[in-house]
């Protein structure tokens, strides 16, 4: 039993722009996951022949603010066309919104009855908006510890139970494990209670935010649960090259990444 492989082109092969980097990827055997393509050559993205397993889904509000949800909701519709052109088949969304390097833009630290009400409210609408254009909306789960702090309902825990309890298959769960080590560990009990509601796993080993084998997830372990648990969907590696920005570093990041997940 495989795994469909994919990896971030905005974390690796640095030194090459974008499209280029997509192309290393491709050439490899990945799928390519995007970050922001707003300013991008979609065009000349999709004539690389890769396939394109996810991309941000929104710029602008919160998923979980009533005051700003909209926003959430308008960037997402005026980011359809990109994903489709690309075939993208997942659309990331985050519990609230990013600002520089990550951080909250409004950041809060005790979660609301109505932050829960207005995130699963928002969610469903996504979904809506996804099965009518054929894609998904991917919650993602962050760090608060290291990463992103002041987001809330950001552990894996609640991104599950918004997903839940939207229970639409057009709103799943992109389950960073980087994250999630971070914040609560317990990766192989994590992984085997969210897989109903996933729609991609993200990796990256913890400390650096590197490829596997760089630090203390034992991803062979994780990638053993899965096999068990049945999951053959995307398994996208979301993480620097240990060795740096260049083309050797970004190859040895993705032969390992590949080890971890096929050997």
């Amino acid at each position: 039993m495989s795994f469909r492989l994919a990896v971030c082109a905005e974390m690796v092969y640095g030194e090459l722009p974008l499209l280029e980097r997509v192309k290393r990827i491709h050439g490899q055997g990945f799928e390519v996951e995007l970050w922001d393509t707003r300013g991008r050559d979609i065009a000349a993205l999709a004539a690389t022949g890769a396939r394109f397993s996810s991309m941000t889904g929104y710029f602008g509000g919160s998923l979980t603010d009533p005051r700003s949800a909209g926003e959430v909701l308008a960037s997402a519709e005026k980011l359809i066309p990109a994903a489709l052109e690309l075939g993208v088949e997942r659309m990331v969304v985050h519990p609230a919104e990013l600002g520089e390097g990550g951080r909250a833009v409004r950041p809060v630290h005790r979660s609301t009855g109505d932050m829960w009400l207005t995130g699963r409210s928002t969610l469903e609408r996504l979904a809506v908006l996804g099965e009518k254009h054929g894609v998904a909306f991917a919650l993602e789960n962050l760090n608060t510890v290291l990463d992103h702090p002041g987001i809330p309902l950001a552990r894996p825990k609640d991104t599950m139970a918004l997903v839940s309890a939207v229970d639409h298959p057009n709103a799943r769960m992109m389950l960073d494990l980087y994250h999630a080590q971070i914040g609560e560990g317990n990766l192989i009990e994590l992984v085997r209670a969210a897989l109903p509601w996933v729609g991609e796993i993200q990796v990256a080993d913890v400390p650096g935010r590197c490829e596997p084998g760089t630090g203390e997830i034992n991803y062979r372990a994780v990638a053993g649960a899965l096999r068990e648990a049945g999951y053959t969907g995307v398994v996208g590696l979301e993480a620097s090259a240990a060795g740096g920005a260049g083309l050797a570093a970004g190859d040895a990041a993705l032969a390992a990444f590949r080890a971890a997940f096929e050997g």
